[in-house]
């Protein structure tokens, strides 16, 4: 954990893929007691790409940094109980279940005849119990016909729905901890995937304007939306992306540039005030091809050191290793990272919370354990079981204890 601002808060995660992880490991990185139940031998994306040379995946690795694991056999009536009584176990921290599994087993009304006051959240794809992921959410926003510069959609790479629904369920769930601990309430919350983006269309105007205007925005390529900003090639090769959102942006970047005369030139012309943004957008044609010029006759070391000392704002294209060798917001520079030893991938930097909470500590981040790693310890703090009852569930295939570490291989 990084904070430990939710120490006393116990969750049972039962999870694939990425908003339900993530949003457990939310938790954990503000001192939550996250544990993380799977299928003996691993779940449906423990050994998903990119994986190392011993095949354990960095995706599955990455997700579940911070966090406590047990493994159970959930096909047998024994396994299915086991974890039920987890999510159930009496006690102030306990009684929190964080699912997109969405099994009938451990529904809300099942734990809740188990403990009262239980809190549930389940992450769907879709607010009907449909099966949906970030992908099949994303193209259906309109955000792929409105990214490019064709008339063919472009999906992202970036699974961003996933993100935002992990960060709302995470806080979802603090919420609904903090209520229990004022009235003894238990809640039981759905989040679909769906909603959170389509939610967003609404937050940022998308909907509204569709709706009320009839029309859809169209693809603008690299261009911002509303406002000016672009990238451009440099001399060597390189490619940065400029913004000119506000008016301060805006003053820098045409100083930086020196491109006043053409300004005063374009607004006279065209009976226009480039110092509002709507104009801006309304001219970015021409903004660009007024830009092209500056950039292309200078390095990307230039460019950069220019565009620094006039305040603009800006920022270079890099591929990930670019990143990693180039920029100090990313390594040792920043505290928001450091370095772990996680087993079968080796040892690498680790991004724990973003959040930097001022004159508090920062604890440290835990690799991903070993599948199983917890079992015995779980079983035996959390349910009370003596060691011959746990030899008992191992004998029966029940739960396992951890794998055996990859490195050792």
């Amino acid at each position: 954990m990084n904070y430990p601002h939710l120490q006393g808060l116990r969750v049972i995660e039962s999870s694939a893929f990425i908003a339900a992880p993530l949003a457990g490991l939310t938790l954990a990185q503000f001192g939550a007691e996250v544990i993380r139940v799977d299928m003996i031998g691993g779940g449906i994306d423990y050994a998903r790409m990119p994986t190392a040379a011993s095949g354990r995946s960095l995706y599955w690795t990455g997700l579940n940094k911070d966090k406590k694991s047990i493994a159970v056999d959930i096909r047998k009536p024994e396994g299915r109980e086991l974890v039920q009584q987890l999510a159930a176990a009496p006690g102030p921290q306990g009684g929190v279940l964080l699912t997109n599994i969405g099994t009938p087993w451990l529904s809300h009304t099942v734990l809740a005849g188990l403990r009262q006051d239980v809190i549930t959240c389940t992450i769907e794809g879709n607010n009907d119990g449909g099966t949906a992921v970030d992908y099949t959410v994303n193209c259906a926003t309109g955000y792929p016909h409105g990214t490019g510069s064709d008339t063919e959609p472009v999906n992202s790479v970036f699974p961003g729905w996933d993100f935002a629904c992990a960060y709302q369920a995470a806080f979802a769930i603090t919420a609904a901890y903090l209520r229990r601990m004022q009235c003894g309430a238990g809640a039981e919350l759905r989040l679909a995937l769906s909603d959170v983006a389509f939610s967003a269309l609404s937050h940022m105007g998308v909907m509204t304007e569709a709706e009320l205007f009839k029309r859809d925005r169209p693809p603008i390529g690299n261009h911002i939306y509303g406002a000016f900003g672009h990238d451009f090639p440099t001399a060597d090769g390189r490619r940065v992306m400029v913004a000119g959102i506000s008016a301060g942006q805006w003053r820098s970047l045409v100083k930086t540039c020196a491109i006043e005369p053409q300004i005063a030139a374009l607004e006279q012309a065209h009976a226009c005030d480039l110092s509002r943004e709507e104009d801006r957008f309304a001219h970015r044609e021409a903004l660009v091809a007024m830009l092209a010029p500056w950039f292309a006759s200078r390095s990307f070391a230039a460019a950069g050191a220019a565009l620094d000392a006039g305040k603009v704002c800006w920022g270079p294209y890099r591929t990930v290793t670019q990143l990693l060798a180039e920029d100090q917001r990313v390594g040792a520079a920043n505290p928001i990272y450091e370095r772990i030893a996680t087993p079968g991938i080796g040892t690498h930097w680790a991004a724990g919370t973003p959040v930097r909470d001022v004159g508090q500590a920062r604890g440290q981040t835990q690799p991903a354990r070993l599948l199983g790693q917890d079992t015995d310890e779980v079983l035996s703090r959390v349910l009370g079981m003596s060691d011959p009852q746990i030899g008992q569930l191992h004998d029966l295939g029940v739960v396992a204890g951890a794998e055996r570490d990859p490195t050792t291989r």
